[in-house]
């Protein structure tokens, strides 16, 4: 099944949503294939492991069907269902390193198919970086830049106030421009 375009697909989104409610099990299903490749991706940029990422959106969907009914349309559909996902996954996060005494890795980006060596490279580097920055600021980073949302749906998905997630973002690009050239090889000298 084909993923819900961000296009013009706000309204389809919210009425899957008023038929969730109703227990319709194929608006369901479609609003799950459309979002279950894009929360894959996010979730497994926080932790690199499939089961995990499953694991978070199997429970992100049992949420979004027990409330579709309290939607109220204050934020765009992708912006609740990723904020759902969110604070799945940070509470999952949590529980796992408390229980646990080795840390669970995050930051490590999901290997794309990519048919040019150098590129991977490149994404290698790049996720080397991004590997180096505190979570937050991290996530800041990867939910605008590679899955699109704005600082306001940011700010919802990680609840957390607008300017704060700009502060958050300035400081991981501040960061980010000294950790690529050294992660490059290539140390740049302090003005």
């Amino acid at each position: 099944m084909p993923s819900l375009s961000p296009a013009g697909g706000e309204a389809h989104e919210a009425a899957l949503l008023q038929r969730i409610a109703q227990q319709d099990r194929r608006a369901f299903e479609e609003l799950y294939h459309g979002y279950h490749r894009r929360l894959s991706r996010f979730l497994l940029r926080l932790a690199p492991r499939f089961d995990f990422a499953e694991e978070i959106i199997n429970d992100t969907f049992w949420v979004v069907w027990r409330k579709a009914g309290e939607f109220r349309g204050a934020s765009r559909v992708s912006t609740w269902i990723m904020g759902i996902a969110y604070r799945r996954a940070l509470r999952a996060l949590r529980t796992a390193r408390h229980h646990s005494a080795g840390r669970i890795e995050a930051g490590n980006l999901q290997e794309a198919l990519v048919d040019n060596a150098e590129a991977r490279d490149m994404q290698d580097w790049v996720a080397s970086a991004l590997a180096t920055l505190p979570e937050e600021q991290r996530l800041a980073l990867e939910l605008a830049y590679f899955l699109g949302h704005s600082c306001e749906e940011i700010a919802t998905i990680t609840n957390a106030p607008v300017g704060t997630v700009k502060a958050r973002m300035f400081h991981a690009r501040q960061k980010l421009r000294t950790a690529l050239p050294q992660l490059a090889g290539h140390v740049e000298e302090a003005p």
